[in-house]
């Protein structure tokens, strides 16, 4: 089955659990399947039906918004990765 890598601020979320396993045969399905096992990630990830400008989704090394974004077919085995962006730091 598919999995999802869970960052360590959204595994309280998921009960502490790093990697989630998932079903679906598209990007979006699997992120669908990880909601339905844990509801409280949605505001997390999405805003209204969209993901969340802030977060990105990795298909192994292929961020998928430059791929067919939550439309891209994964194979079953498939492993996906959730990384939110960081911003910040101070000027020198």
């Amino acid at each position: 089955m598919a999995s999802i890598k869970i960052p360590t601020p959204l595994r309280v979320y998921t009960g502490n659990q790093a990697e989630v396993t998932v079903t679906g045969s598209t990007v979006g399905q699997a992120l669908d399947s990880l909601i339905a096992q844990h509801p409280d990630l949605k505001t997390h990830l999405y805003q209204e039906d969209r993901l969340r400008n802030f977060v990105n989704v990795f298909l192994g090394d292929e961020d998928i918004r430059f791929l067919q974004g939550v439309d891209t077919a994964i194979a079953p085995d498939a492993k996906l990765r959730i990384i939110p962006s960081i911003a910040g730091g101070a000027r020198v």
